[in-house]
């Protein structure tokens, strides 16, 4: 990363520092084999995901998947970022449940660390699932991202002085270490931010660009991305002036990026209105955007915690509750062609807050 520091002239955008340290070749975050997805620090993990906290999160999943195939007449999967494989094992099992077989479930993840954790666990479905480096020219089929979008680089803008700045970093050869360095820019928010106080926040031009080549390639289907975030009225609200950049190691969230750089993740939320113009800019027809306990319970997750362990139901209570996931995590669907009634934003749709 000083290499690429140096010949940049000792400047990198935040976005050039994330990517690097996320998915540098060998060494960055997503590029070596730490175990990152687990449930407890004592399994050398560094986060969980709703696949990882219960089952019960793959298989209602699967009751939308399921009606997407049937309305878009298609027979594929596509999973992008599938992290340990459970997604994937949650949804075909209950697809099969369903009485639902897939012709192909296909897997794009860049981490060649967790494609093998993939593959052990997905041996059992033999040829159906297999691990795609690029995208046919043409797609047909269900798309999936759960937590992809916020593992994007982002770009850093700060207003300081009442001057807005692209934020970067440099090394410092006398601490030995990352600092932040801002440079004026003439990027600004997709919307106005009141006030002059300073105010630091991301613009997420690679998670556009990813739905606009999705739009390129997919010529028959549906997709549905779960994230945390938020619509562009809340991202960028005047009271949100630190902006979104988290961390996470050992099951330890913090705000800086700069330290152990390749040891941990960083995130950023998701501007789901921005998606939602990408993707309506990309051919795409919006289906709906609910939060993620919204979503899941018009799934039926009530009904199927009824019939579930007493620690099975705790867990699945964290994907449903305000101060957990519920919330914070939404859940955008797009589709080809004509809409339909999506079952999973049957109840609390809040398209109006995009």
């Amino acid at each position: 990363m000083r290499e690429e520091a140096r010949r940049a002239g000792g400047w990198l955008s935040f976005e050039q520092f994330m990517h690097l340290a996320l998915y540098a070749p060998g060494l960055g975050y997503y590029a070596h084999d730490s175990a990152k997805l687990g449930r407890l620090p004592d399994d050398g993990s560094d986060f969980v995901t709703a696949p990882e906290l219960s089952a019960l999160f793959g298989q209602t999943l699967a009751v939308q998947v399921a009606e997407a195939l049937v309305r878009t007449g298609t027979r594929e999967l596509w999973e992008f970022g599938a992290g340990s494989g459970a997604l994937a094992e949650q949804v075909l099992d209950a697809l099969h449940a369903q009485g639902v077989e897939v012709a192909a479930y296909h897997i794009v993840d860049v981490s060649a660390s967790l494609r093998e954790r993939q593959q052990k666990r997905l041996a059992r479905f033999g040829d159906r699932v297999c691990w795609e480096r690029e995208l046919p020219v043409r797609m047909e089929g269900v798309v999936l991202g759960n937590e992809v979008l916020d593992a994007m680089p982002v770009r850093l803008l700060a207003r300081t002085g009442g001057v807005w700045h692209e934020r970067g970093v440099v090394w410092d050869e006398g601490t030995a270490s990352w600092r932040w360095s801002d440079r004026p820019t003439d990027a600004r928010p997709p919307c106005e931010v009141p006030g002059s106080g300073d105010y630091v926040t991301e613009i997420h031009p690679q998670a556009e660009a990813f739905i606009a080549t999705l739009g390129r390639h997919l010529v028959r289907g549906a997709a549905f991305f779960i994230d945390y975030g938020f619509g562009e009225g809340e991202y960028y609200h005047p009271q949100r002036h630190m902006g979104t950049v988290m961390c996470h190691q050992a099951h330890r969230a913090d705000d800086d990026p700069l330290v152990a750089v390749g040891a941990k993740d960083i995130t950023a939320h998701v501007d789901f209105t921005g998606i939602a113009v990408a993707a309506q800019n990309a051919g795409f027809e919006l289906l709906g955007y609910t939060t993620q306990a919204w979503f899941l319970l018009n799934g039926g997750m009530a009904q199927r915690m009824e019939a579930a362990s007493l620690p099975e139901r705790a867990m699945a209570q964290k994907l449903l509750m305000e101060h957990e996931m519920g919330e914070l995590f939404k859940v955008i669907g797009l589709c080809r062609g004509e809409p339909w009634p999506a079952v999973g934003f049957a109840r609390g749709d809040r398209t109006r807050m995009l």
